[in-house]
């Protein structure tokens, strides 16, 4: 049975680490919806590689939602509702790194091996729900039944519960519970985003040398485009906002005195409340379809909202005057 050192004092989360931390889940939250809301309405955007966004953005908005109320709460012993936000956040955050994963399996898989063929279209996407909810779903009621969720003394967290610090074999349960599988990831993602990289600028290469003679090019770069080599940032961004949290799990098993310093607490709280903001800057306001639509949508309720943009008749102004049936005639 594995047992870490015994743990430090407590640390104290400040309100101005509460603060920006409860910004961070509120943008993360918002932009979860925001693309949530996109693939409602516009089912042309619904491609395969967004349909998994979307997944990944669902467990972003419960990942968000639950870390919210910790930091909120800024629980200091185990009681009913720290148990149940731990379990929300377990599941959530969890099955957040399996969507990740599963992005860049996804991608490999159409960018890299195009010859599986079509197979890797639903019949992947049926795995990947089953991995991706089922193994997190399985963790968290087990730990729940175990009673291994509760306080942690803001060690390996930011004011919300996650496993308890009281528990023999909390390490074990850590791993288990969320740091497993983000190690796994950090090894996972980069390799099978060095893969696709190379891949494309093989691609380009031989599009540029045999653009006359290679009609197959003109599909691989069709597969290339620039929404899925946006998708291949979803691996840089997880790595980047999460690096944070296992610096601080492991100065927590190093019982460090430097997992308390502010700026690393504040670190932490972003990068595990952030990615589905971060996902939203870049998949709808760096998206200029998107963005597109977003603004005509925005600009038709300013329309209904201000009165000065009304004519007598109490018909809206749009862009450009409306042509009388005349000239409709004449055109």
């Amino acid at each position: 049975m594995l047992h870490p050192p015994k743990p430090a004092p407590p640390t104290e989360v400040y309100p101005s680490e509460k603060i920006v931390v409860l910004l961070s889940c509120v943008l993360s939250f918002l932009g979860s919806s925001l693309l949530i809301g996109t693939h409602a309405l516009w089912p042309d955007l619904r491609s395969r590689a967004r349909q998994l966004l979307l997944f990944l953005s669902l467990a972003d908005l419960l990942s968000a939602a639950s870390y919210f109320y910790g930091v909120f709460q800024n629980f200091q012993a185990t009681t009913w509702d720290c148990v149940v936000q731990g379990a929300l956040s377990t599941f959530a955050n969890t099955s957040s790194f399996f969507w990740t994963v599963a992005i860049g399996i996804y991608l490999y898989l159409t960018i890299v091996r195009s010859s599986q063929g079509p197979w890797a279209g639903t019949r992947l996407l049926s795995c990947f729900h089953i991995v991706s909810w089922g193994v997190p779903l399985a963790i968290t009621v087990a730990a729940v039944a175990l009673k291994k969720i509760g306080y942690d003394a803001s060690d390996v967290s930011v004011g919300w519960c996650w496993v308890n610090i009281e528990v023999e074999d909390r390490l074990l349960w850590m791993l288990l519970a969320g740091k497993l599988w983000e190690m796994l990831a950090y090894v996972v993602l980069p390799v099978l985003y060095v893969l696709i990289r190379k891949h494309i600028s093989r691609a380009h290469a031989a599009l540029s040398e045999y653009r006359p003679l290679l009609a197959e090019t003109y599909a691989c770069q069709h597969r290339t485009s620039v929404a899925d080599k946006k998708l291949i940032l979803i691996p840089l961004i997880f790595i980047c906002l999460r690096v944070w949290s296992t610096v601080r799990f492991v100065l927590t098993l190093c019982n460090s005195s430097a997992v308390q310093t502010p700026v690393l607490v504040v670190l932490h709280g972003i990068g595990n409340t952030f990615q589905g903001g971060a996902n939203c800057i870049m998949f709808v306001l760096c998206t200029q379809a998107v963005r597109d639509r977003l603004f005509s949508v925005c600009c038709c309720c300013c329309q209904r909202l201000c009165p000065s943009l009304e004519n007598p008749d109490g018909d809206y102004r749009g862009p450009l005057p409306p042509r009388t049936e005349e000239s409709q005639h004449s055109k």
